[in-house]
Formats: structure tokens, C-alpha cells, sequence
């Protein structure tokens, strides 16, 4: 609980069985954290066995992609402030107490992975992907009056409760490209956004979506489709 209010996190899941349970130990942070949800999106591996052994509460998203999951996720959390993290070791649970040093004043808290002494030697963060979500996220700035943005694609963000109610709604994505549409509904509702610079690990195992080039290219294109498909709007 923080400042009276109940703490949610989500991890959408999808073979994460080698650091699930590490994530679920991080994030629960004493004191502050009330709930922590792992939605399950058809793994293939053990993830379902390992978070049973954590206080996680286990959901199971049935339509495949991530953010079908994630969107689950922000249905199924009872929170008053809601968290996305990712559960292969990326983020560090401490972060968490940076987006809620913001949340008095702003609706969303975005995490930005592209402060250089915050990226770990091991992070999948080379130039081309730095350069390409700092590229989209200014698009993204520039087409709908948004304050400073750097990072599209990370996920460790914080929205309230009584914020997500205004937007649930206005979401259609179920794919990778969903966190730039998360924005995008916020800043058409006139939500509050600031971003804050977060840690960025090396993940245990390999990225669904960024993990190679053609994958990178193809979630950047996509966020990129989506921008401009909503702007013209």
C-alpha cells in the first residue's frame, strides 16, 4: 500500500519459467506492493508451475500476443495504482518506488530505458533499438502535443485506477505495438504523463519481440502504422 492506496503489478507471461518466481520475489516490495498478477498467455514451459510456488495471483489469457495480455492484466488488477513490469529479469522491483515518487502528480508514470548509466552491460539495448524507440516516441510527441517522451516501447509503467477506467475501453491492440496505444488513449483523454528514467538488465532467455533484427523492424513498424493510422483519425 502506498499513501493509503492498494498496489497492483502485472506480468504478462509467455514461457518466462527461469526467472517468473525471481520477478514475483522482486516486485512484491513489503509494505508497498498488495498484489502481483501473472497473466499467463498460453506458456508452453513451467511458468504456471513456478508462479504457483509465489504469492502471484494466476491468471490465463487465451487470445495469443502480448498485449492481449496485458490488457488482461489491467482488467483483472484490483489496484488503486496499477504497475506493468516485465517477469525476465529486465526490471528491477525497486524501480517501483520511482514511479510512485510521481504518482501524486501525474496519472502515468512511463518508465525510459534510455538513460546510458541505467542500461546494464547485458541489456538488448544496442544503438539501432535506442535510436528506434527514442525516434518513435518523438513521433509520437511531435503528432499529439505530448510532453517529452524517449522510450515507446518499455513497459514498466504506472497508471491509476481511476485513470485506466477513462481508457480501457479505447484499446484494440493485442500485439507488441500496444504500449505506444496506451499512450496515445491517455493523451487523447487529457490524462497527466511524465516518464522517469528506470534500470535495464540483460533478460534471462530470449525476447519474443526484439530478440533479432526482422523482429525489432517489425514491432517498430508497427508502432509506427498505429501512430500515424490514429492521428489521421
Amino acid at each position: 500500500m502506498y499513501e493509503s492506496k492498494t498496489v497492483s503489478v502485472i506480468f504478462p507471461a509467455y514461457n518466462e519459467e527461469q526467472y517468473i518466481r525471481a520477478a514475483v520475489d522482486d516486485f512484491f516490495l513489503p509494505g508497498i506492493v498488495d498484489e502481483v498478477i501473472v497473466v499467463d498467455n498460453n506458456s508452453r514451459d513451467g511458468t504456471v508451475a513456478q508462479a504457483k510456488l509465489t504469492r502471484a495471483r494466476i491468471v490465463h489469457e487465451a487470445a495469443q500476443g502480448y498485449g492481449h495480455a496485458l490488457r488482461r492484466g489491467l482488467r483483472e488488477a484490483t489496484g488503486d495504482i496499477v504497475i506493468m513490469a516485465e517477469p525476465d529479469g529486465t526490471f528491477v522491483g525497486r524501480d517501483v518506488l520511482k514511479l510512485l515518487a510521481y504518482a501524486d502528480d501525474f496519472d502515468m508514470v512511463c518508465g525510459t530505458r534510455t538513460t546510458r548509466e541505467l542500461i546494464w552491460e547485458q541489456a538488448n539495448m544496442g544503438w539501432f533499438l535506442r535510436v528506434g524507440n527514442w525516434a518513435v516516441a518523438k513521433l509520437l510527441q511531435m503528432l499529439y502535443g505530448a510532453p517529452s517522451l524517449t522510450d515507446c516501447g518499455c513497459t514498466l509503467r504506472l497508471t491509476h485506477r481511476h485513470a485506466l477506467v477513462r481508457i480501457l475501453d479505447d484499446f484494440t491492440v493485442g500485439g507488441s505495438h500496444f504500449l505506444p496505444e496506451m499512450v496515445i488513449a491517455a493523451l487523447k483523454r487529457g490524462l497527466r504523463i511524465i516518464e522517469v528514467p528506470v534500470n535495464y538488465r540483460g533478460r534471462i532467455g530470449d525476447s519474443k519481440i526484439t530478440g533479432n533484427f526482422s523482429g525489432a523492424v517489425r514491432t517498430g513498424t508497427s508502432m509506427i502504422r498505429l501512430i500515424l493510422e490514429r492521428r489521421l483519425r
